[in-house]
């Protein structure tokens, strides 16, 4: 086997950013704190990959999951932590190359 001659740290970077629905559903939670129902409502994203996803980004520290007992039924937020939010930059700085470069499919919509 080959050995890669990236730092292993970037690589797990990109491994995690590069899986699909991530980068998403960052940018997603950017504006604030959501619901489940309003991050799948936003994406077009299956129930159970948005939740896969969001265990994901939890597990790895880049998602805070709230859940507020106090009212029925019970509600759960999702939000970026530090660590979610130092990606703003990056994930504000793909849109912007993405806005200049990126030419969509005819079948593809805006």
């Amino acid at each position: 086997m080959k050995q890669s001659s990236l730092c292993p740290k970037f690589e797990k970077g990109m491994q995690l950013l590069g899986k699909r629905w991530t980068g998403l559903i960052l940018h997603q939670l950017l504006s604030g704190p959501q619901r489940f129902c309003a991050i799948e409502e936003a994406l077009p994203i299956s129930g159970r990959l948005l939740s896969e996803r969001l265990k994901d980004l939890e597990k790895e520290g880049l998602v805070h999951r709230h859940v507020y007992t106090d009212s029925a039924p019970i509600r759960v937020e999702y939000s970026l932590t530090d660590k979610g939010l130092a990606l703003k930059p990056v994930l504000l700085g793909i849109e912007q190359w993405s806005q200049t470069w990126m030419e969509l499919d005819d079948h593809t919509s805006t």
